[in-house]
């Protein structure tokens, strides 16, 4: 007789590997890559070549010198780098972006278990780390130059940072909010770009509706109950890079569909607190570290509770 073997569920077989998943990601920041280079030059591809490689360096050798399974063929390396680097500024001296990966990875990911045991987001906690420890060169922006290839070394501000000074007559136009030419981060000034990718992850399924509109809506509404200009608060600074490429970490974020969407308004609420009331005139990686801690909370609250029913003898 052969032995019958039992295991937990779920049964259920999918295809789908970390590496196909981590590869959809990548699919879906090209566009906000492409548009960095549009904007800021070929020094933009620099800076994220740097961070992916370090990322992926660190990867290796941590895993190597810890003598535990090679785990830089999924993929998952490659996405951190790349998130971070997008959520940089193009003037970035490289060594810093360097140790921003390093960051992520190491101190992020490898020193909590690895990929899916990090409990908050290792491209938003390393940017914080940098911008707290290199806050002149994290908040100095490049002002974008559309179709040069050489990064315009002039400095200048953002629309979150204008907004914050009440200077709204040099706001840019909506039109250039929404292609991405304005300054701020490689991979945060383009919506076009990123609502592009984040359709692609919809698509495929990667990701839910329920966080990044949960975030975004927040955002919005509470902007306009604060009499705030709605349009550039939500593209303007990190919202919507943040909100479906970060906010919607598997590890990271809740697992139930209420959870995702608690996640996603305490998301917008501590965003506008720290961007209306705050020191800083832009709150998302913030918020996104505040919420990854509150995680194990909102998945407990929201998980599905058995249905126990007394046995009749």
């Amino acid at each position: 007789m052969n032995k019958m073997i039992s295991s937990v569920s779920p049964h259920f077989h999918q295809p789908r590997t970390t590496r196909t998943i981590m590869l959809d990601v990548i699919i879906a920041l090209a566009p906000a890559v492409i548009a960095s280079v549009i904007f800021f030059g070929l020094r933009s591809l620099l800076v994220i070549v740097d961070c992916v490689a370090v990322a992926i360096a660190a990867e290796w050798g941590f895993e190597k010198l810890c003598k535990k399974e090679n785990t830089v063929g999924d993929l998952s390396a490659v996405v951190t780098g790349l998130i971070l680097a997008l959520n940089l500024p193009v003037d970035i001296p490289l060594w810093q972006a360097a140790l921003g990966s390093l960051i992520a990875i190491v101190v992020v990911k490898q020193l909590f278990g690895g990929i899916g045991q990090n409990f908050a987001n290792p491209a938003a906690t390393a940017r914080i780390v940098l911008l707290t420890a290199f806050s002149g060169t994290m908040t100095s922006w490049a002002v974008p130059k559309a179709f040069e290839m050489l990064p315009d070394t002039t400095t200048g501000a953002t629309p979150l940072t204008l907004m914050a000074k009440g200077d709204t007559a040099n706001l840019p136009s909506y039109l250039d909010m929404f292609l991405g030419n304005t300054g701020g981060c490689l991979g945060e000034t383009s919506a076009l770009a990123l609502v592009l990718g984040g359709c692609y992850l919809l698509a495929r399924r990667v990701i839910t509706w329920h966080t990044p509109v949960a975030f975004i809506g927040t955002v919005a509404l509470m902007s306009l109950v604060c009499g705030k200009d709605v349009l550039a608060q939500v593209l303007s600074g990190g919202l919507i890079i943040a909100a479906f490429f970060m906010a919607t970490d598997y590890s990271s974020t809740p697992a139930t569909k209420w959870g995702k969407v608690i996640f996603g308004v305490g998301c917008g609420l501590i965003t506008i607190l720290i961007r209306f009331w705050g020191n800083f005139p832009e709150g998302v990686s913030f918020s996104l570290l505040i919420m990854n801690i509150l995680t194990p909370y909102i998945d407990k609250l929201t998980r599905a509770k058995p249905l126990v029913g007394e046995v009749d003898e």
